[in-house]
């Protein structure tokens, strides 16, 4: 048997150069990310300065990964990679290379990554993660199918062209894109929490591996303990590290990473306002291994600001692009500290703040009395009238309870594709279908910091702790009456007193009212370039929604900024060196 760790980073051409705009550090990177090819074709189609782990089939990394996140193991013709933060040890990885079943041996390891098992039969596995934190595309090509974690870097051999349909169904609602579909035109996803088999007379096929099981509240909330707190490990230990230290997710998050040596909490504030709100929080957390840093905020970050930095180029709209230029400087003076690890608590919302879904499920089965008692537990919570709540759980809306459908905006001219708009019975399909969505967009997150040097990590996306959250019961997770019950009850003896009671966070609105008003001509040159001329949008009808949100009228913001972020991100995948890909012909072992 031998073992080997992946080195990290990939040979490069030239040194690294960098960019410097307004105090920030953008390091002309190669984009970190990884795939392979199917086998059988006798072609190896491989993207140019990636680093091979295997030739045949190929499998390679691009970009600078850790040691500790590239590793690989072979056993005769049997090999299997673990390519991402794994807390699988060594001799894990062993018996998953010989497993029958390599999701049972392998679907449940925390963090977030892939595993990838060739046997000596020709046939290639890839297990997508649970929750897709580390989404998966393929194309098909002359020479076969060629997989890989970003679908920016495999479109060239797709033929480089954006999916308008895709673009449109994202304007129309974010959380409901066009099925089946990625942002660029002939490059397909993989679905999470699938098995993609390669290398079988009847082509790729790919098949679910995950589904929910139900556990015990204890076994749930052990679960869960184990899961993001073996999840945050993986990522900081043996590296210099800091986190988000904002609302009760993030502050779970540093204190855990604060059990694997000294970690920096950032708290981003107003500039000039030293208390109150996060500050508070943030100054009463004193624990051994947490440093705090404070970011103080002032027009040059509001939402729409202008910065010399260029936006870098990213599988899809990142959520982040409207605020990059808060965004870029935060993680950029973290690399310049030397932390180039940062973890965020996004993810937490979503997993313990979900809409309440569960009221379908209930008037379903003839809980009446729980599902009026929630109904209006949850409408008083948020000033709204029960109503509406309790007709959509009677009429198994379950999809729209608590999230109606968002109007139509008037500028989305294009046609929409049918969108994932399947109405779920179950609230825990619904759920699932939710954090996927947001956990893909989080992608892109990823790789925005990527560019800066700073390897980004969201805990909370991971697939295991999927698992464990939607294994537990329904009434442990969502109420009205308890902040995060779940989150609380788990890491209750880890959460100081004053964070297990706080009920609330900021709200920032206003931040993207008055960003709007102080940049309005900025964002109003936006409203009719790409995305006009592709006939996705109407200009007109654009910049009156943009004039009426700089004035402070009510405003449907979700597709609003997907229309920003969408118009900057065309001009950032426009901008950006293209993948080049090069064929090499390849013989199986043992060939002459």
């Amino acid at each position: 048997m031998r073992t080997a760790a992946a080195s990290a980073g990939a040979t490069r051409q030239r040194p690294p150069r960098f960019l410097v705009a307004g105090g920030v550090t953008m390091k002309e990177y190669q984009a970190r990310w990884y795939g392979g090819c199917a086998p059988g074709s006798g072609i190896a189609t491989t993207p140019v300065g990636a680093r091979l782990l295997w030739k045949d089939p190929a499998l390679w990394v691009s970009g600078d990964w850790r040691t500790t996140h590239v590793r690989t193991l072979e056993l005769g013709a049997a090999r299997i990679a673990v390519l991402g933060p794994c807390a699988a040890t060594e001799q894990e990885l062993a018996s998953a290379l010989s497993c029958p079943d390599l999701a049972s041996a392998a679907g449940f390891w925390d963090g977030s990554h892939t595993v990838v098992r060739t046997s000596g039969g020709g046939t290639v596995e890839v297990l997508a993660d649970a929750a897709g934190s580390s989404p998966l595309y393929l194309v098909n090509t002359a020479d076969g199918v060629v997989w890989g974690s970003s679908s920016f870097a495999l479109s060239p051999l797709a033929g480089g062209n954006v999916d308008t349909e895709w673009i449109a169904a994202y304007l129309r609602e974010k959380y409901a894109p066009a099925t089946k579909r990625s942002a660029w035109s002939g490059v397909k996803p993989v679905p999470a929490g699938h098995m993609l088999t390669l290398g079988s007379p009847l082509g790729p096929t790919s098949s679910a591996w995950w589904a929910r099981v139900r556990r015990t509240p204890g076994e749930a909330s052990a679960a869960l303990r184990r899961a993001l707190g073996e999840g945050v490990r993986v990522r900081v230990e043996g590296v210099s590290a800091t986190t988000d230290l904002a609302g009760m997710d993030s502050t779970t998050v540093a204190l855990l990473a604060a059990q694997h040596g000294t970690i920096t909490g950032v708290t981003l504030h107003p500039s000039g306002v030293a208390n109150g709100g996060d500050m508070r929080y943030a100054r009463a957390l004193v624990t051994p291994g947490l440093d705090h840093r404070f970011f103080p905020l002032d027009a040059r970050h509001l939402p729409f600001a202008s910065t010399d930095l260029p936006l870098p180029a990213t599988d899809e709209p990142a959520p982040s692009t409207p605020v990059w230029s808060m965004f870029s400087e935060q993680l950029g003076l973290t690399a310049s500290a030397g932390m180039p690890c940062h973890l965020t608590g996004d993810g937490g919302d979503n997993l313990f703040l979900s809409a309440p879904t569960h009221l379908g499920s209930l008037a379903r089965h003839g809980h009446w009395w729980r599902m009026f008692r929630d109904a209006m537990d949850w409408s008083r919570l948020r000033r709204l009238s029960p109503g509406p709540l309790i007709v959509a759980a009677c009429r198994s809306g379950t999809a729209h309870v608590g999230r109606p459908a968002r109007p139509c905006p008037a500028w989305l001219m294009a046609p929409v594709p049918d969108a994932n708009t399947t109405v779920a019975t179950d609230p825990d399909t619904a759920f699932v279908t939710s954090l996927r969505t947001v956990a893909r967009s989080a992608y892109a997150e990823v790789q925005l910091a990527d560019a800066l040097g700073v390897a980004l990590h969201n805990p909370y996306f991971d697939g295991t702790v999927l698992d464990a959250v939607v294994s537990a019961p329904i009434e442990l997770r969502y109420s009205a009456r308890r902040y995060k019950p779940m989150l609380v009850d788990t890491f209750s003896d880890l959460l100081p007193e004053a964070h297990r009671k706080r009920a609330a966070k900021g709200l920032f609105v206003g931040d993207f009212h008055q960003g709007l008003r102080v940049n309005l001509p900025r964002v109003l040159g936006l409203a009719d370039k790409r995305l006009a001329a592709l006939g996705i949008i109407a200009p007109v009808p654009l910049t009156k929604a943009m004039h009426a949100a700089a004035l402070g009228a009510r405003t449907v913001w979700p597709s609003l900024l997907s229309a920003v972020a969408t118009e900057e991100w065309l001009e950032a995948v426009e901008n950006a060196p293209k993948t080049t890909w090069t064929r090499t012909a390849v013989f199986p072992a043992g060939a002459q």
